[in-house]
């Protein structure tokens, strides 16, 4: 057996998709034997080596029950990406990892949660969202709030349609402009993601929050669950966006005395509401 965070396991895409213009959604399949009893935290990332083209760090978007089958969301954004965006099902890839600290899922057992994702944000929380469903009846009401700049750039639309269905969830949706009819998908309403919160009944002592997305989404969500009374120890923040080389040389993630890949990416607010510039 690899240990896949010192020695990269080999992976076959087996399937890639379009979410947007800029963003697919590819699934991995590990080499049978290299990467047995493979498993992860929501939250965590992994290193994902793209032939002749580069390393970079990228949270897993899937479920951790899914065994040797990695899912990922990644946008096209720089060299080794475009070159990822290139690759089609049958092509080789090499992943190690996981590394990171992944949201508390054990902690938040029996209390209510909400997620609060934003653009690209939905793809480390996807995974969280997904191991509460999965886990279903051991936590409390389940609420995914999320915002897109228009209703094209929602990604996971088929998906989302299908889980506005349950009855079990709170599914809320947003976009900032209503730039087209939307054709078919999950019903989203036109506003901030923030607004979503204006009105909602939580149980604040016994409610978590894990929020993604861009860093002026940050700061108003931030504010606004602050002025809810939200403990501060109870929200939950991914800084994955800041993360490139993945191992705590390049500095570029680096937030007071912090490095979002080492010490991160998920970090309770209370931990480093203090660090200037941190969000």
């Amino acid at each position: 057996m690899t240990d896949m965070t010192t020695i990269p396991a080999m992976a076959t895409i087996t399937e890639v998709h379009p979410l947007s213009g800029d963003t697919s959604f590819f699934r991995l399949g590990l080499k049978e034997g290299e990467a047995q009893g493979f498993t992860f935290t929501p939250g965590q990332f992994v290193q994902l080596s793209v032939p002749a083209a580069g390393e970079f760090p990228i949270s897993l978007a899937g479920s951790p029950g899914h065994g040797r089958e990695l899912e990922l969301c990644v946008r096209k954004a720089g060299h080794v990406t475009a070159v990822l965006h290139n690759l089609r099902p049958g092509d080789p890839v090499a992943v190690r990892g996981p590394f990171g600290t992944g949201f508390p899922v054990e902690r938040m057992r029996g209390n209510d949660v909400i997620l609060l994702a934003g653009g690209l944000g939905i793809a480390p929380l996807r995974s969280l969202f997904h191991y509460f469903l999965e886990h279903r009846e051991e936590y409390g009401a389940i609420t995914l709030m999320y915002g897109a700049r228009e209703p094209s750039a929602i990604l996971f639309r088929d998906e989302l349609a299908e889980l506005a269905c349950r009855r079990d969830i709170r599914l809320m949706l947003t976009v900032d402009f209503l730039t087209e009819e939307p054709a078919g998908g999950p019903v989203c309403r036109v506003g901030l993601l923030p607004g979503l919160l204006m009105g909602i009944k939580l149980r604040l002592d016994q409610t978590y929050a894990a929020v993604c997305g861009p860093p002026a989404l940050y700061r108003c969500l931030i504010t606004e669950l602050l002025g809810l009374d939200f403990p501060e120890n109870r929200i939950f923040l991914s800084l994955e966006r800041r993360m490139k080389c993945g191992i705590g040389l390049c500095c570029h993630c680096a937030v007071g005395d912090f490095f979002c890949c080492t010490d991160g990416p998920v970090f309770s607010y209370d931990r480093i509401k203090e660090i200037p510039g941190v969000i």
